[in-house]
């Protein structure tokens, strides 16, 4: 980085914070000691969406919300809820280093956070994502999530009774 000023390259900074999802940092030039505000942000690379059909779109965040919304209706979950659990799918293709994610996995991933959170919704979203076509799919689906709950429970017992 070079000073807007002079040009010298060597800088100092002199104040860093946090501001919204960037960090607001003040520097100084070491020649001229004029001083100036840069705001840094992390690059997150685009992430493209291959759906069922073989089609790819670009991931569209807001979509995302709005399907974990309709699944959380009149449900116990909050709205920072929501949003952790689309940034935790962001980040988790972004910390991967993964610009191409199939649906599927999104969906696996958000029905992950859903079962830990409200089994109610977990059952709303995956009947919308799994495209449920009949009843027999949605009891199975229900009878997933038991066993799942159940193997979790399990675990807890062994983990206790060996402490």
């Amino acid at each position: 980085m070079k000073c807007p000023y002079c040009g010298f390259e060597e800088l100092k900074v002199i104040d860093s914070r946090p501001v919204d999802d960037k960090t607001k940092r003040r520097r100084e030039c070491v020649r001229c000691g004029e001083r100036f505000t840069t705001y840094e942000a992390v690059e997150v690379p685009l992430l493209m969406v291959e759906k069922r059909d073989g089609s790819v779109q670009l991931f569209d965040k807001a979509k995302l919300i709005n399907g974990i919304v309709s699944a959380i209706k009149k449900r116990p979950v909050s709205a920072e809820k929501v949003t952790e659990i689309a940034n935790y799918v962001e980040n988790y293709y972004a910390n991967a280093l993964r610009t191409v994610a199939r649906s599927t996995e999104i969906g696996e991933l958000v029905l992950d956070r859903l079962r830990d959170i409200d089994p109610i919704s977990y059952i709303r979203f995956a009947s919308v994502y799994k495209d449920f076509t009949d009843i027999d799919s949605f009891v199975a689906a229900i009878s997933e999530f038991d066993r799942k709950d159940s193997e979790t429970e399990d675990f807890s017992v062994i983990n206790k009774s060996e402490v």
